[in-house]
């Protein structure tokens, strides 16, 4: 499901259209009761309000069967002048009401298309429920935009959430390659794992790495025992959710204050915020103490170095630094 455009509910437009209609129906009536001495019935008898609304029911909406037939000049002029420029416009509405659907329909098919064929280097996230939603706010936070976030969820409730949030989302079971391929996982560059269940994060990264083989898989987990299946399946990081709010626990226990600090650090675009960064060539050559922001680990290649390992003493172009600033200056 695309993001929805703004536009009328569409009980709305229905309505809208319904009720247009019944004015330009009512219209005809009293045009033809003001006018029914002019009309001949060949049942017989003077027309009365349900002759008129009959005849302005058949004539708006077909030819008219013949029964009730206009014979005076000025019920006929009125025919011509009024009430056939009334069946048109009538037509209009009932016509252009399909129309508009398929209309609709058609538009948002193209961009389906479009947005499948341009998709390229995008994140997917497998799951809309908290931990996912979370992930998509850092994500965001972190400078992606919402057309570089893809969300598969099962549920349709989650999936109309995420498209509520201005973010392209998949309906399906994410375990099956379909629904996966649907959300062109093959193109992408990230996929976040954030499944309800442990043995279906297990086999999301599983269907993920077979159509995948480069992107960067995350997953989150609840137990630890089920870490190192994940690493096997292969997740290039698993985070376990149980395990990590102990820790978080444990240390707040002990040490509030460091608590706060971990927390602040974990929350994008508050207080500080721990994040990635390439060196910069004035940063090259140079230790990472000399650098602006705090350094506290170096990536070199696909090593993680320290920021008191020897080796990232000195820091190379080529690095990327793990740093912590003011979320300001982020």
């Amino acid at each position: 499901m695309l993001p929805n455009r703004p536009a009328l509910p569409p009980l709305l437009q229905v309505a809208r259209r319904l009720l247009l209609a019944l004015a330009v129906l009512a219209l005809t009536v009293l045009l033809v009761y003001a006018d029914r001495g002019g009309y001949h019935d060949s049942a017989g008898g003077p027309l009365d309000l349900l002759d008129a609304a009959y005849y302005a029911t058949v004539t708006l909406s077909t030819t008219g069967y013949g029964d009730i037939t206009p014979v005076s000049d000025s019920a006929r002029l009125t025919n011509i002048l009024v009430i056939t420029p009334l069946r048109v416009v009538f037509l209009i509405i009932l016509v252009g009401t399909t129309l508009e659907v398929l209309a609709e329909r058609t538009r948002r098919q193209l961009r389906l298309t479009r947005w499948r064929n341009a998709l390229r280097e995008h994140t997917v996230v497998v799951g809309y429920g908290t931990k996912g939603r979370h992930a998509v706010n850092a994500l965001l936070g972190q400078g992606l935009s919402q057309d570089e976030i893809v969300v598969v969820d099962p549920q349709r409730q989650a999936v109309e959430a995420a498209t509520a949030d201005g973010l392209v989302a998949v309906l399906g079971d994410a375990t099956r390659t379909e629904t996966l391929q649907r959300a062109r996982l093959e193109t992408a560059s990230r996929v976040v794992v954030a499944a309800q269940r442990d043995d279906t994060a297990v086999l999301v990264t599983l269907t993920a790495r077979q159509l995948n083989r480069r992107a960067t898989v995350v997953v989150a987990v609840r137990e630890d025992e089920n870490v190192p299946l994940l690493r096997q399946s292969g997740a290039d990081v698993v985070v376990t959710s149980s395990g990590s709010a102990g820790r978080l626990l444990g240390m707040s226990m002990l040490s509030p204050n460091t608590g706060a600090v971990m927390e602040d650090l974990l929350t994008h675009g508050t207080g500080m915020d721990l994040g990635e960064r390439p060196v910069t060539r004035a940063e090259a050559g140079r230790s990472p103490r000399e650098c602006p922001d705090l350094v506290v680990a170096v990536v070199r290649g696909s090593r993680l170095l320290h920021y008191c390992d020897p080796e990232a003493a000195v820091l190379q172009l080529t690095d990327r630094l793990i740093t912590i600033r003011e979320a300001s200056r982020a």
